[in-house]
């Protein structure tokens, strides 16, 4: 087996291969295949968001951290004077740095064959001669332009809708959008290496659009980010290592829930008992990566200390038979899209973009098609909070990409997408393949339940129902989804260590596709 790319959207997993066939490694066909997801799925990414990459190649993990920085003229007290006690979802205030085509462009310079230009061809192509829109992508469009055509009444808006409904709708499934800007912008950055976002004629047009409509981003701002490498995290879990991108990111809570959930004996996948301690184990790790995880300077507990057996045990003990309203512990001190790449070299990809809450912030750079992120929006405006807002800080961050190795031999990358599913998510397709067995697609296909907050407990509508039953009675407020749309889609690629053999599992609850070489 040569290659294989698995992903959201058929079109960017097949441009992914070809650059596979192209001659390029796993690292050039996940900046392919991300380029493409932000022209074909633009739903759920884009220029203007951050992305996170774990990589593994000449048999060594390495962590991508391509998240962005507030503006550093923002501050608590500028958003209070606006009138707001939390940070808003859209406008401007949300807001931060874009990280992707940083990220873009240091994977490329580090790992990759071949150049951007040459990378970023298919993507450049779809946005100038169009594609046919999936029937699942229309929705969300469709769903995002009605929720914008009631709120978004600023002319600052007016370039998204010149951008994604030029002709006053959302395209219907089949019709054929694409975006010159967007194809111009992506060629600016193929060209450049991402320097002219950053320091070039696209950084100069967001910086003019931001100070012309009351924005804080500025020059400098875009001049001074870089995406940076990190050293993965990870826990031992059942004879793997299960990996994740460290804080600011919030991978930190799956692997806290995996510490506390191997504590105890699992011996099947349907049963009343598995399922309340996978959720009493997500509760209580999730409310300490609310308190506790930011930009590690900012936290008051390291890394360590939050996945110490010693804290795990400590938070183990706190489960029992009934559902509990999980609180914060006290360490002892001392709209996102997924996608998978791997190639016969032996190379293995885990990516993830997100512009935030489907298309971000609401803001188009116009002439650019760069639609800005809203990661902002996760920051605290209480001062005495580890995630507070300051100017030219990373805020608490949840797309996380994921990475599986067995004595130091990789297994392979896994994902799901989803704002605040996707350790939910992690924890859940991990179990499914380690603890029970489940190969790819099928660990990806089970039902999935998701905590929301306090008590309550949101499942899918197939989820079994006399389970669903059982919880409840153990005291979970249990409700019912009518849609998947809120738990999660993700991919997973698993290598034989035997064989070399490659196996594949894509989202069945999206236009998900597997493009094999």
């Amino acid at each position: 087996m040569n290659g294989v790319v698995a992903t959201s959207q058929p079109l960017a997993a097949q441009a992914g291969l070809e650059i596979l066939q192209r001659g390029g490694n796993a690292i050039d066909a996940a900046i392919a295949t991300a380029a493409c997801l932000t022209v074909c799925e633009p739903t759920s990414n884009g220029i203007g968001g951050d992305a996170f990459a774990l990589v593994w190649t000449n048999g060594k993990l390495h962590g991508l951290n391509g998240s962005g920085r507030a503006p550093k003229s923002l501050s608590i007290e500028k958003v209070k004077e606006l009138g707001y006690d939390q940070m808003p979802k859209h406008g401007w205030l949300p807001v931060t740095v874009p990280g992707v085509p940083g990220a873009w462009a240091e994977l490329s310079r580090r790992f990759g064959k071949l150049s951007l230009t040459e990378v970023l061809k298919d993507a450049i192509a779809y946005a100038e001669e169009g594609y046919p829109v999936s029937p699942t992508l229309s929705r969300f469009w469709k769903k995002a332009f009605v929720e914008y055509k009631e709120i978004f009444k600023d002319d600052v808006f007016k370039p998204w809708f010149d951008t994604f409904t030029p002709e006053g709708h959302a395209p219907a499934p089949g019709d054929v959008w694409r975006s010159q800007d967007h194809a111009d912008t992506l060629r600016s950055i193929a060209e450049t290496n991402g320097e002219s976002f950053y320091r070039g004629e696209l950084a100069e047009k967001i910086a003019a659009f931001a100070k012309e409509t009351g924005g804080f981003l500025t020059e400098e701002d875009l001049a001074e980010y870089k995406a940076e490498w990190v050293d993965p995290i990870s826990i031992h879990y059942r004879g793997y290592d299960v990996w994740e991108i460290p804080p600011n990111g919030q991978g930190i809570v799956a692997l806290q829930a995996l510490n506390i959930l191997k504590g105890f004996e699992f011996t099947a996948k349907e049963s009343l008992d598995t399922y309340h301690k996978q959720i009493e184990a997500m509760k209580l790790a999730y409310v300490d990566g609310y308190q506790h995880v930011t930009e590690p300077e900012y936290m008051r507990y390291s890394v360590e200390e939050i996945l110490s057996e010693a804290y795990a045990e400590e938070r183990r003990r706190l489960i029992t038979e009934e559902a509990c309203l999980p609180e914060p512990g006290e360490p002892n001190a001392g709209g996102t899209v997924y996608l998978a790449a791997a190639d016969k070299e032996g190379n293995m990809v885990s990516f993830i973009q997100s512009n935030y809450m489907g298309f971000g912030s609401g803001l188009v750079v116009p002439g650019t098609g760069i639609a800005l992120q809203n990661r902002g929006n996760n920051f605290s405006l209480n001062p005495e909070h580890v995630n507070a807002l300051e100017g030219g800080k990373k805020t608490f961050h949840t797309i996380i990409p994921g990475f599986l190795t067995k004595g130091g031999q990789a297994v392979g990358p896994f994902g799901v997408m989803g704002g605040f599913m996707q350790p939910q998510g992690h924890v859940q397709v991990i179990m499914n393949s380690i603890d029970f067995g489940l190969h790819p697609q099928a660990a990806l296909d089970a039902p999935r339940w998701q905590w929301i907050g306090e008590k309550t407990i949101e499942v899918e509508n197939r989820f079994p129902h006399h389970f669903a039953e059982g919880l409840a009675r153990r005291g979970h407020d249990i409700r019912i989804a009518l849609e998947t749309n809120n738990f999660g889609r993700g991919q997973i690629i698993w290598r034989n260590p035997d064989t070399g053999v490659m196996i594949a599992g894509t989202e069945s609850r999206t236009d998900g596709a597997i493009a094999v070489w």
